[in-house]
């Protein structure tokens, strides 16, 4: 009973979090206070306000306007990378752990070769290769989350494969697409769930981190963690800049992580 109610703890401070940070990057799409761009030299360095509830930065921009648009930045490269990584992980993982033999042995050395090296390290190769963007960002970051979940879901694909429902399921002639996704994927849910919740997370982290370090997102687009990167050069004229920009990066970790937290409980 105390463990159900810690779980539903976790998820409901999670989702009130999230849903927060979330509606600030949905909005942010549609309509913000001020352009996110506009300069304003008359305006610089004003602290918190009525008309700039979060202060302006060295430009006199509207750092309000700039969390908005910095949110949804840092929310479409983290859903994308996810839906990169995951989507081929769960693939590969699948085929490998279903069927095994040696496609599986040789796809799970080569997962482990590249497992090896952080993910960081992997995505700035690639952007090395690519180039900057936020697109490219996408494209190295999902690349580079793949073999995390390509093990999760071979492993559960490969416990799975010789249960009794399973074994049922051929005798009954099932093909082996439908056993994989009709009746294996569901029963991979309470895993994959948390993994995903995770790997949004390590997205955000990474995609700050490049940024941070100017080899992620540049401008004219605007995440996160460029602007935490661009706010340590006016800490001491514009502190409220990294206050602002580094709360909501934790806000969204934190609530992200409570909702994982939760599923895990649950599905434990």
């Amino acid at each position: 009973m105390l463990l159900h109610q810690k779980e539903n703890r976790y998820l409901r401070i999670g989702i009130v979090l999230t849903a927060i940070v979330t509606l600030l990057a949905v909005v942010g799409y549609v309509w913000t206070p001020y352009d996110p761009t506009a300069m304003n030299a008359a305006a610089k360095y004003l602290p918190p306000c009525l008309s700039h509830p979060l202060g302006t930065d060295n430009f006199g921009r509207d750092i309000l306007s700039r969390v908005m648009q910095g949110t949804g930045t840092t929310f479409f490269i983290s859903l994308c990378t996810v839906f990169i990584g995951a989507l081929v992980g769960v693939i590969v993982g699948a085929l490998t752990g279903y069927f095994g033999g040696w496609i599986d042995e040789a796809i799970m050395r080569l997962n482990d070769a590249v497992t090896a090296f952080p993910s960081i390290l992997l995505a700035l190769v690639f952007i090395t290769l690519l180039g900057f963007g936020k697109y490219n960002v996408i494209l190295a970051l999902g690349v580079a989350f793949i073999p995390s979940y390509a093990r999760v879901i071979r492993s559960e694909f490969a416990r799975h494969r010789e249960m009794n429902y399973v074994k049922s399921a051929r005798l009954m002639g099932a093909s082996h697409g439908r056993i994989m996704f009709r009746h294996i994927m569901p029963n991979t849910l309470p895993v994959l769930l948390p993994t995903l919740v995770i790997g949004f997370n390590n997205a955000v982290l990474a995609e700050a981190s490049m940024s941070y370090l100017g080899i992620g997102v540049k401008p004219p687009d605007v995440s996160l963690g460029y602007m935490l990167s661009e706010s340590q050069s006016y800490m001491s004229a514009a502190p409220w800049y990294m206050l602002f920009t580094g709360m909501t990066i934790v806000l969204l970790i934190l609530g992200v992580s409570l909702i994982g937290e939760g599923l895990q409980q649950r599905g434990g």
